[in-house]
């Protein structure tokens, strides 16, 4: 079991996928409540993402230079919870789409500066970081559910009021969060972002993991959409999204195991090569029975891909470039390259249907490429020294 320090570091994974499981299923419903149109609410809702690539990292850079996490972080969380308390005085799209921006961004921007928080306590005291991360799943789990019940029971309109309550939790989540780079080692006077940019086998890290996680472009995009016009049922299909998230969870339970087994690289090659059998499968079939037995590799596909890119990040980066790493990852990863796989995703499941999950299997098959080469340059150790720079 955990520590105190180990509970502050799982309440606070719990607390951030706690809202996230309400906003991101919901907070379109609410926008729609609020009278915009489906082409304003995609607008509204990607208004952030570009502003989060370019932002995101400077903000975690200027952290990183100045040796501190909890401080931006609290006031970050404190936008947020500014900006769903604004909400209802909003009126029209505009004003609504700049609230939901601002809150993207923040909230987003909370994300890495947390992660490098959370990597430095474990390593330091010897925690499982897949048994911390795994709270966050659970939270996602409860919300997401508990949502649907709460929105049938009160009302779209109260999708704020929950929103509000949620991101307070995560404010205090924040404050109450070990820090353990707080105030110490600082980065020296050159740009960590440029420092990291300039080490080629931190890009490739980088081009590794976000072809594993654009893989799933397709699946949130249009697995949903797709499975419906297959006939499958609304409840089974939010049973096989829930069965993801377990799988998940299993794996971030047994991760520590599996990392002493495979190693960090090994874990990005297991993703590869699961992302490889279930797009292919996806884009050939949609039989229930398949699917069902399928979806359990999101343990692989997602899981083992997140506790690979995050404990490369802790392995391999000095701990004062932590946060830009973070944050310089994400933005590639679920930003640049996430992004323009989801608007190649779109014409090619107009175009050919379930066979663009095939896009997804390609994507798979570079990501192992890469992490095998991966595997051969990066010998485990830190980036800023001589033996690991290639």
């Amino acid at each position: 079991m955990f520590s105190a320090s180990g509970w502050r570091l799982a309440a606070y994974f719990a607390a951030m996928f706690a809202a996230v499981g309400l906003l991101a299923p919901y907070w379109p419903v609410y926008l729609k409540h609020r009278g915009l149109s489906a082409t304003e609410i995609g607008l509204a809702l990607s208004a952030g993402l570009w502003i989060k690539v370019l932002l995101n990292p400077l903000l975690a850079q200027w952290a990183d230079r100045r040796g501190l996490r909890r401080q931006p972080m609290v006031v970050l969380a404190l936008i947020v919870l500014a900006g769903y308390l604004l909400a209802p005085l909003a009126e029209g799209f505009v004003q609504l789409m700049l609230l939901s921006a601002l809150c993207s961004v923040a909230f987003s921007a909370i994300m890495p500066l947390g992660e490098s928080a959370v990597l430095a306590e474990t390593y330091a005291r010897g925690y499982n970081y897949g048994r911390l991360r795994l709270w966050g799943s659970l939270a996602f789990i409860a919300t997401s559910w508990a949502g649907g019940l709460y929105l049938a029971d009160l009302g779209a309109g109260a999708v704020v009021w929950g929103a509000i309550g949620l991101v307070s939790l995560a404010v205090l989540a924040c404050a109450l969060l070990p820090i353990r780079i707080e105030g110490g080692s600082r980065a020296d006077g050159r740009a960590p972002l440029l420092r990291l940019l300039g080490m080629p086998v931190f890009v490739l890290f980088m081009l590794t993991a976000s072809c594993l996680q654009a893989s799933h472009a397709m699946l949130y995009g249009f697995g949903t959409l797709h499975w419906r016009a297959s006939g499958i049922s609304d409840g089974m299909i939010g049973f096989l999204w829930a069965e993801g998230v377990i799988a998940e969870i299993v794996l971030f339970f047994a991760g520590a195991a599996l990392l002493s087994r495979v190693g960090v690289a090994g874990l990005l090659m297991l993703g590869a090569a699961a992302g490889m059998i279930r797009w292919t499968a996806f884009g050939f079939s949609n039989e229930l029975w398949l699917l069902l037995t399928l979806q359990g590799l999101h343990a692989f596909t997602f899981g083992a891909t997140h506790l690979g890119a995050m404990h490369f990040i802790a392995r391999a980066v000095p701990p004062a470039w932590s946060a830009s790493a973070q944050s310089l990852y994400t933005a590639v990863s679920g930003g640049l390259i996430m992004g323009l796989a989801t608007a190649l995703a779109g014409p090619l499941y107009a175009a050919t249907g379930g066979r663009a999950f095939l896009m997804s299997a390609v994507l798979s098959a570079i990501g192992l490429g890469l992490a095998l080469l991966l595997a051969r340059l990066w010998h485990g150790g830190r980036l800023d020294r001589e033996d690991d720079r290639v």
